[in-house]
């Protein structure tokens, strides 16, 4: 897989936005502004927000994940070529709804009817 494989998942979810905050070439995917996906200038894997600190640990316990760097550590960064598509895909979705839930409803319902 690769960071196009990444950037069309993340782009087909609802109200999911674009930016490179950074500068340099980083893909940093946002719902209400608030970022659920990222991917690193250097690629090889994608940030993503997990529920809690211990499912990262768990995640990188497994060898699904590493920790993500200069992320909070309920961050793990997935290497899309030792994990399948499905398993990505999972991991990216769960992360946008984990953020996505986390918006106020007004902000939800505004995506939503977008």
């Amino acid at each position: 897989m690769s960071r196009e494989t990444v950037n069309t998942i993340c782009r087909a979810l609802k109200g999911a936005e674009w930016s490179d905050p950074w500068g340099g070439g980083h893909d940093a995917w946002k719902v209400g502004g608030k970022m659920f996906a990222c991917i690193g200038a250097q690629g090889g894997g994608v940030s993503v927000k997990t529920p809690s600190i211990a499912d990262a640990e768990a995640l990188i316990g497994m060898e699904r994940a590493v920790k993500a760097p200069y992320f909070h550590r309920s961050w793990v960064q997935v290497d899309w070529d030792a994990v399948p598509e499905d398993e990505l895909r999972e991991r990216i979705e769960s992360s946008y709804a984990l953020v996505f839930g986390g918006l106020t409803k007004k902000a939800q319902r505004a995506i939503a009817e977008d």
